[in-house]
């Protein structure tokens, strides 16, 4: 580590409170200023994980902006929200980065609650237009003269709301500057059209010149580089004199600037400031680099550092924690497995093909392996379509995106009664990266679909058993479910009663403990303290959560108490549906639903969420004891007298 970067506060970026401070620095010390930063943001988030890639690429960009647009009064929206670091650090938030996505510290995304300068949070991409559509419209309306100002990465480009909110800004024309970052990746390299026209610029064997001298020289120590100020200096004529502009938006009506050096302040702030007098929409188109100025970053192939989980060393970049294995591991192995034995398996993902694993199928059958963009709804959409051809598509994105593609799901495949199969990566509480990603609504909203089967595993061995049984199901569509993190020990079923497995059994049956899924080992624990109280539990993992398997009520008459345990939402949960199968069957036994109560719970590790949920093994234990003891004193005060 160098010594710079050992005191990440010091030098110019000490100074930097507040917006308004950038304005008084020449360029030269902008130059200074933004290889501070970097080195601050390699420092910080090697030691908490975040997202990384996104930011160092973003540094001048941001640094331009804030010169430019005077934050708040000019609204400045992220699409998406995980490349605003930068834009915290210049907002006075250099402190808040030693807790970064840790329990009460700085969120990774934009928050309304931390800062006035923040807008939108919800971090899922190609939203960012239509918010700063209504945005600009309301402005107007009202009579303020403010600008709108919309950062918008590449890959969000690949979303179709993108593309309906520039319909709609180009007749409007309202004070609104997009920034659209072009970086060549979402995730992972971008995919589609629009990124192959793009890819021509970057392939520009003068563009490449310009930005490997950049970077040959900013790379050379182990952190994020020695400044050399000559070679910025020289380069400073931007990317402009490299390349000739395309302006691909021109059809739309809308003006187009570029494309510009994102990573030269001057240029980047003379084009914004064209594109601010322009005083309607305006286009900047910025070329940067992901992971720009950190050899590591540089050098991943796979996703340029995106998003480091965890602590990781900034000499290698290469995460500090030893490697355990992933739910998302086992997925992918068992897909492999599965295609090899049936071609007619494809495979789909929503621009995230290593963190949903598909990578693996991809690796091993690229011609069965599509990446869509982030194009959640054309994924499961196209999955139909696949499905219609006859091919079984197992698309794989994470929980909460699916949200998006709920009509799709619905209408698009339920409906037809295809066989589609959809894998959902980081179901429940994911912790550090906040509520707009965590996957608690599938069970709850899915659940409402007509013929789809909803799986939830508890470990490996279920995995792999139960994709395999989704797979296999050829007249409608399936989920399988899984959280984020590493596998537990395999818990092996003491017998099996239809899908169902029966995972302990007391000689006496006082209560029924449906545990879903990954919750199945917290059963377990919840039943150990239970019992030490003189009372019989019996824990089941329905396996299959959705439709409720009818064999539950048969084993629900004969105990005092049915409660149920799931990581997901309560409202229209798991909870829900095996209290009204329990109706249907006429099985009058109380039931009480443990799980995620509905709302946007604050980021923080999986592990504190659930405490402060009173989601832990001694918390249950105490309610269930409480709830059985009732049950027997209400049985008491019922008993003859005499």
């Amino acid at each position: 580590m160098s010594e710079r970067s050992d005191q990440t506060t010091a030098g110019i970026l000490a100074g930097i409170k507040a917006p308004a401070d950038l304005k008084r620095l020449d360029p030269d010390q902008l130059t200074v200023l933004a290889a501070e930063i970097r080195d601050f943001l390699v420092v910080k988030v090697s030691r908490t994980g975040g997202h990384l890639g996104p930011n160092l690429g973003v540094v001048e960009t941001t640094l331009a902006l804030h010169r430019v647009f005077d934050s708040p009064r000019d609204r400045i929206l992220f699409d998406t929200g995980h490349q605003a670091y930068v834009h915290k650090i210049v907002t006075g938030r250099q402190d808040g980065f030693d807790r970064l996505r840790q329990r009460g510290g700085l969120s990774g995304y934009p928050s309304q609650a931390e800062s006035e300068h923040d807008l939108i949070e919800n971090s899922h991409a190609s939203t960012a237009l239509s918010y700063a559509d209504g945005l600009a419209k309301a402005f107007t309306l009202r009579g303020e003269q403010r600008h709108v100002v919309a950062v918008v990465g590449d890959g969000a480009l690949t979303g179709g709301m993108c593309w309906e909110a520039l319909n709609n800004i180009a007749s409007a024309k309202n004070r609104l500057v997009i920034i659209v970052n072009d970086n060549g990746r979402s995730y992972a390299p971008t995919i589609g059209g629009l990124a192959d026209h793009l890819s021509t610029l970057r392939l520009n064997p003068g563009y490449e010149r310009v930005l490997d001298l950049v970077k040959d020289a900013l790379g050379s120590t182990p952190v994020v580089g020695k400044p050399v100020y000559e070679v910025l200096h020289a380069v400073k004529k931007g990317i402009k004199d490299a390349v000739s502009p395309q302006p691909m938006f021109e059809d739309l009506g809308i003006k187009y600037i570029g494309p510009v050096d994102g990573h030269d302040v001057q240029a980047m702030e003379s084009a914004l400031r064209r594109a601010k007098g322009f005083n309607a929409p305006v286009i900047v188109h910025a070329v940067t680099r992901k992971g720009y100025g950190y050899r590591p970053a540089e050098d991943d192939d796979a996703d340029c550092l995106h998003g480091p989980g965890s602590a990781f060393s900034i000499e290698t970049g290469k995460l500090l924690a030893a490697p355990t294995v992933k739910w998302t591991h086992v997925f992918a192995e068992e897909l492999v497995a599965i295609a090899d034995e049936r071609p007619d398996v494809v495979g789909i993902t929503a621009a995230m093909a290593e963190p949903t694993g598909i990578a693996a199928l991809q690796k091993k059958y690229p011609e069965r392996t599509y990446d869509v963009g982030i194009a959640e709804q054309h994924a499961v959409t196209s999955a139909a379509g696949l499905a219609m051809g006859g091919l079984h598509p197992v698309v794989a994105v994470y929980a909460t995106f699916l949200n998006r593609a709920f009509d799709q799901v619905l209408l698009d495949v339920a409906m037809h009664g295809l066989p589609v199969t959809i894998v959902l990566d980081r179901a429940g509480i994911t912790g550090p990266d906040g509520p707009s990603h965590y996957g608690i609504w599938d069970m709850s909203v899915f659940g409402a679909v007509p013929g789809l089967r909803i799986a939830a595993p508890r470990d490996a061995a279920t995995l792999r058993e139960e994709l395999r049984e989704a797979v296999a199901v050829d007249d409608g569509p399936t989920i399988v479910r899984f959280p984020t993190g590493s596998v537990p020990v395999d818990l092996p079923a003491l017998r099996r009663i239809g899908p169902v497995d029966v995972l302990r059994e007391d000689e006496r049956k006082d209560i029924l403990l449906v545990a879903v899924g990954a919750f199945a080992a917290l059963g377990m624990q919840v039943a150990e303290r239970v019992a030490e109280q003189g009372y019989g539990v019996t824990v089941v993992d329905p396996r299959w959560a959705r439709p409720v398997p009818i064999e539950l009520a048969a084993l629900s008459r004969g105990h005092r108490l049915v409660v149920t345990l799931e990581d997901g939402i309560r409202a229209g949960g798991v909870g829900d549906a095996v209290a009204s199968t329990l109706r249907d069957a006429g099985v009058d036994v109380p039931l009480r639903d443990l799980g995620i109560p509905a709302g946007f719970h604050p980021h923080g590790s999986r592990a504190e969420i659930l405490t402060a949920l009173g989601l832990t093994a001694q918390d249950i234990a105490r309610d269930v004891t409480e709830w059985v003891s009732q049950l027997e004193d209400k049985a008491a005060e019922h008993q003859p007298q005499g």
